[in-house]
């Protein structure tokens, strides 16, 4: 069952310690379509499935990546969206809508979607992999 937009948004709210919903917003917006675009079949669809309805589509219609950003790239490119970020408030942002998205998502899950992307995304998500 997907959580409830309010409840995802808060959650981001909380974790990112933004002082508006707005803000919370813009970083959900902007790292799921980042997101989106390096998931593929069934891990990017059940994922969505899990996400409300606003923001699986987000992740769902993504913005267009020509190649795997690896994680420093992907922080780069959020921070090149969302309007005065730098790579510092990006990862911040990154962390706060990945690991809401995880909460979501469950371990399993999360595993498959790790496992699509790049070494090191891991600790985007606020999975660590052990050693």
């Amino acid at each position: 069952m997907p959580m409830r937009p309010e409840a995802f948004l808060d959650h981001v709210r909380e974790r990112g310690e933004y002082r508006t919903r707005a803000e919370a917003e813009r970083a959900a917006r902007v790292v799921l379509a980042l997101l989106g675009a390096h998931l593929v079949g069934s891990v990017r669809a059940d994922l969505a499935a899990r996400l409300p309805e606003t923001y699986a589509l987000v992740l769902l219609n993504p913005l267009q990546a020509a190649e795997a950003l690896s994680p420093e790239r992907f922080v780069r490119a959020t921070a090149a969206w969302i309007e005065g970020a730098t790579e510092k408030t990006a990862l911040w942002d990154i962390g706060a809508v990945l690991s809401t998205a995880a909460a979501a998502a469950g371990d399993a899950l999360t595993h498959e979607i790790l496992l699509q992307l790049p070494p090191g995304y891991d600790l985007l998500f606020g999975h660590p992999r052990p050693t």
